[in-house]
């Protein structure tokens, strides 16, 4: 391959990008050529006190080096025969899901307090390391903690029931505890440096909004908020296209006092939420330790329901006692 066509692996490697500039860009987390193809002109141009015109032309030319500019259709169907997915453990919730939680998408588990949201968190950061053909995908986690509900003594009871070595998970999931919506999204940021460097195939945020429910309350910091929101959704999902990799977030709820008949319950974050993630399940407790799933929103399967097991070796298929 001549240098000509040779992809840039480098961000110096990029036109306009001098070792000063890549410096300034790496302290920001803006370090590889992707995280620089998801950027706007605005952060690049704050960053490194370039022009926003030189700004956009140095996010274009690494866009250009990923190929992210225009596609055919038949390139499009080819990066979806990519898609990989990480098995949950059950295969009920699986099937529900079309085979497991999905590459390349923002995949958002909503419900109540109890309802298995961050349950199913724990066991898809010990699953993503399975081998293929057992649903995993080789690779590490990150999980950003919003509430500060990760429990590592969680991810050994569910490695041990896999028959995995609880210390080797445990080296691969990369925790972070985030205490702002703004350090929230500053993770988030960072992420992006270590997602090749640590093999990193799931990203998950336990849970999204609460920060900016807490620091943006009543109808005053609205539009703020969900702007904001709106914002750090968005950067999730770039980061889910173009490194390929699943991106798990989980959401609380609150009642509508409207709504008369049917269910009150609805996901916080209004229609930002409703448009960003490419898929969104609804947890619901059943009694003892059954859950039951219900897909409400895909762009290809249809609305379903499906019932697991919340068990000591994480989530299981409910079986029925007689």
């Amino acid at each position: 391959m001549s240098e000509k066509q040779r992809k840039p692996k480098e961000l110096t490697e990029l036109p306009g990008v001098s070792a000063v500039i890549a410096d300034k860009l790496a302290m920001a987390g803006f370090g590889t050529i992707e995280a620089l193809a998801v950027a706007l002109p605005q952060e690049i141009s704050s960053i490194t006190g370039l022009s926003l015109s030189a700004s956009q032309k140095i996010i274009s030319a690494a866009r250009e080096a990923l190929e992210l500019g225009f596609k055919t259709a038949d390139e499009l169907y080819e990066k979806r025969m990519r898609v990989a997915r990480i098995t949950t453990g059950s295969r009920n919730l699986d099937k529900l899901l079309g085979g497991g939680v999905e590459t390349q998408i923002i995949t958002e588990f909503y419900g109540e307090y109890g309802s298995g949201k961050t349950q199913i968190c724990h066991q898809l950061c010990v699953n993503v390391q399975l081998p293929r053909d057992l649903g995993g995908l080789e690779g590490s986690a990150i999980y950003i903690d919003c509430e500060g509900t990760f429990r590592p003594e969680r991810i050994v009871s569910m490695s041990r029931g896999l028959g995995l070595d609880p210390s080797k998970v445990l080296k691969n999931i990369i925790v972070a505890r985030a205490y702002n919506s703004d350090h929230q999204m500053l993770i988030v940021e960072h992420a992006k440096d270590i997602i090749n460097e640590k093999n990193v195939k799931l990203l998950v945020v336990d849970s999204v909004t609460g920060f900016f429910r807490a620091e943006y309350p009543g109808r005053e910091t609205l539009v703020m908020r969900q702007q904001k929101l709106n914002k750090h959704l968005h950067s999730l999902s770039r980061i889910a296209y173009t490194y390929e990799i699943a991106v798990v977030v989980t959401n609380q709820v609150m009642a509508k006092p409207d709504v008369v008949f049917g269910d009150p319950t609805t996901a916080v974050g209004g229609h930002v939420l409703f448009h960003v993630p490419g898929a969104r399940v609804f947890l619901r407790r059943l009694r003892g330790s059954k859950r039951i799933a219900k897909l409400v929103d895909s762009p290809y399967l249809p609305e379903d329901e499906a019932v697991f097991e919340i068990t000591e070796d994480g989530i299981r298929d409910s079986v029925n006692k007689q």
